[in-house]
């Protein structure tokens, strides 16, 4: 790795860490969010008692403890980049009674396991973030034993995922952001078709599905949305941070006028899109 990617990956871990206090406090909701992605991923691998699994860049814990409950006389090594988001991880795993569980602070560009280890790998809303994501698949590929599957979920064009692009769209207008480089790590970083595809391909796995998930999630109000976007988004929190109260307000104001455009005050949805990729080594 690189001195510009081992920066990126420094910065990621910091970010991660210092957000996982909001993680853990809407961990409910963000979980029936994502769950629908988690839940295909799961039917593809399709987990057998007994197994070893690998799950990346698990942050709390899913789809990674779901699989664990599945197959209890098998196991699960869960891993992330950092260190507080396992944390949560692990208390979730106390609360659910699991105790087939592993977790490890790792980089996925250098796994810290043996070749063909693990039946099966999943990595939910992971590769976007990853600096060098041709290493990321290759690690994967690495460790999963001859005959494994893979299964991993990454999020569809902006434009289908009004979820966040209603909150950035407003911010972006109002404030003059950086542009980030071409190919830095970032939501939509992964939207096209066949990327991830062409990534693992050129890592050599075979058997390479891609399926589109169009979701949506009733949260509440335009203030649930705020408070959720606030504490669990760093790039928001990072925009935000650079604006004065003034500023705040009006891009508070402008994002519910746009929620309330589409929705009810009191039935404010969470629309979003995912690809889900499966492939076998």
């Amino acid at each position: 790795m690189n001195a510009e990617s081992q920066q990126i990956r420094d910065q990621q871990k910091d970010s991660w860490n210092k957000f996982s206090a909001g993680w853990k406090k809407w961990d409910e909701l963000t979980m029936r969010f994502l769950k629908p992605f988690g839940d295909e991923m799961i039917s593809q691998i399709k987990p057998k008692d007994g197994e070893t699994i690998l799950d990346i860049a698990t942050g709390t814990g899913e789809p990674g403890l779901s699989i664990a409950a599945m197959i209890p006389n098998g196991k699960v090594v869960l891993t992330d980049l950092a260190e507080e988001m396992l944390k949560i991880t692990a208390e979730n795993a106390v609360n659910g009674g699991l105790k087939n569980i592993e977790t490890f602070v790792c980089d996925v560009s250098a796994l810290p396991f043996a070749d063909n280890t693990f039946d099966a790998v999943t990595c939910r809303m992971g590769f976007m973030f990853f600096p060098e994501m041709d290493l990321a698949a290759k690690e994967i590929m690495r460790v999963l034993k001859p005959g494994g599957r893979v299964a991993t979920s990454v999020w569809n064009a902006p434009e289908k995922n009004f979820w966040v692009t209603a909150m950035m769209s407003t911010i972006n207008k109002n404030m003059q952001l950086p542009v980030p480089p071409a190919g830095a790590p970032g939501m939509f970083r992964c939207a096209q078709p066949g990327l991830i595809a062409d990534l693992l391909s050129n890592a050599g796995a075979k058997n390479i599905l891609e399926k589109e998930m169009d979701e949506k999630l009733l949260i509440g109000t335009a203030d649930v949305y705020w408070s959720f976007h606030t504490e669990v988004g760093a790039p928001i929190v990072a925009a935000l941070g650079k604006a004065d109260n003034e500023l705040k307000a009006k891009i508070k104001e402008e994002v519910f006028n746009t929620l309330h455009q589409r929705y009810t005050p009191d039935n404010v949805f969470l629309d979003y899109s995912a690809r889900i990729i499966y492939a076998e080594k």
